[in-house]
């Protein structure tokens, strides 16, 4: 077992590193009085492309796509990105940069395996280049969604046609001016087993009988220029040739899809996670209260040994479960995968929010990243399933698993 990284991410991660310094780190503050201004509601930061481009000219573009994906990918394993989203999870909304953010990177895994060439020429191409931004459209305010056999949109073939009619909510990016392009998950009714009685299908952004209901807000922030829209679907007509892989195809694409993606969100917190204790480590060696600095505190001490054990061990246990989806594939990896999207959000909101406490009052302000983290973690908690779903599947699945073992 080898806990170096090869050359190849060394040299990313130095690139990266540098990158970040010269053209992330100091726009940040910018950037988010920007998108916080009520008057620059659903745009967005101008600088945004410009740091695109220099990013896709040093060559940090689309890293996050698998070796296996050929033709579309940069060549990097999952164990190999990993670190690489840490570095650009340190800076909220960063990875957007290197066009590597979600949900577009789950959408383009989804059109680089499933989609058909003529799908792949109209929008993935326009996504890897980064011209464009996508949603991702499955939770319904109807049912509860994290059982996703619950979902109830319908897809309903017409001639040469589907229709959609239905309501989703949490559809990250909808109100985003450049999201050209929604993925949705509905049902396509048959006989057969529940699980394949849904279907994925590309539904343009401008297509008539889509409507925006509202953004909803996150904690009082509708994270301007992207948002989580609630938004309805009445008599929504596009081609059968939207249709993704097939009728009742719609879970074993969903599968595909997210294994990455968590490990991905995962190690974007991870690294919110080290920049808190890098913020309070400082905090703690600057700050003097009673005559003493923090950093001589013994709680203190104790609060940045206890985080920096956390985070080490959740990075540890994502490495593993990315090196595991490399050697064996999602499958056989799902008990790692729901460990670590357990485990990261929950250690990130501990430490963001001790990063808060040796702060004081302007921990909770937008001058530190702490409070972000915390927040950003909080709803990651519930993004791509909420922790008690994979708690009670991995339960499950341990149980099974260990209860037949010998007795020794």
């Amino acid at each position: 077992m080898d806990f170096e990284y090869s050359d190849k991410v060394k040299a990313l991660r130095a690139r990266l590193i540098d990158f970040m310094d010269a053209h992330v780190y100091p726009i940040e503050q910018e950037r988010d009085h920007f998108h916080h201004d009520p008057a620059n509601l659903w745009k967005r930061w101008p600088g945004t492309e410009g740091i695109k481009a220099k990013a896709r000219e040093a060559g940090l573009w689309n890293l996050f796509l698998p070796h296996e994906y050929g033709e579309w990918s940069p060549g990097l394993t999952n164990l190999e990105y990993a670190p690489l989203a840490e570095l650009m999870g340190r800076v909220i909304g960063a990875s957007e940069y290197f066009n590597c953010s979600a949900p577009d990177t789950g959408n383009m895994e989804v059109l680089a395996r499933y989609g058909s060439p003529e799908q792949q020429e109209q929008w993935l191409k326009p996504l890897l280049a980064g011209e464009i931004r996508s949603s991702y459209v499955m939770t319904e305010p109807g049912v509860a969604s994290s059982d996703a056999t619950n979902i109830e949109t319908s897809i309903i073939r017409d001639g040469e046609d589907y229709v959609i009619n239905g309501r989703k909510w949490w559809i990250s990016g909808a109100c985003d001016p450049h999201t050209k392009i929604f993925i949705l998950l509905g049902r396509t009714p048959n006989d057969g087993p529940k699980h394949q009685q849904h279907s994925q299908i590309l539904i343009p952004a401008d297509t008539p009988g889509i409507e925006i209901v509202r953004p909803l807000d996150v904690f009082h922030s509708v994270h301007s220029p992207g948002g989580h829209a609630e938004v309805s679907f009445t008599d929504v007509r596009v081609p059968k040739e939207n249709l993704i892989l097939g009728e009742g195809r719609g879970f074993e694409i969903a599968q595909g899809r997210l294994g990455p993606g968590r490990i991905h969100h995962c190690m974007r917190t991870i690294g919110q996670a080290q920049r808190a204790l890098e913020y309070m480590a400082r905090r703690a060696s600057s700050r003097t209260a009673f005559g003493r600095k923090l950093a001589d505190q013994g709680s203190i001490r104790q609060e940045i040994a206890l985080s920096f054990c956390e985070i080490e061990q959740a990075r540890l246990l994502t490495l593993k479960a990315a090196d595991a989806m490399d050697r064996h594939g999602n499958k056989v990896a799902k008990d790692l995968i729901a460990a670590i999207k357990i485990v990261a959000p929950r250690m990130t909101q501990t430490v963001a929010d001790r990063a808060m406490q040796v702060h004081g009052g302007i921990g909770l302000s937008g001058d530190f990243p702490a409070a972000a983290a915390f927040v950003n973690a909080r709803y990651l908690r519930l993004t791509d399933g909420p922790d008690e779903v994979h708690l009670a599947q991995l339960g499950k699945q341990k149980i099974a698993e260990l209860s037949a073992l010998p007795v020794r």
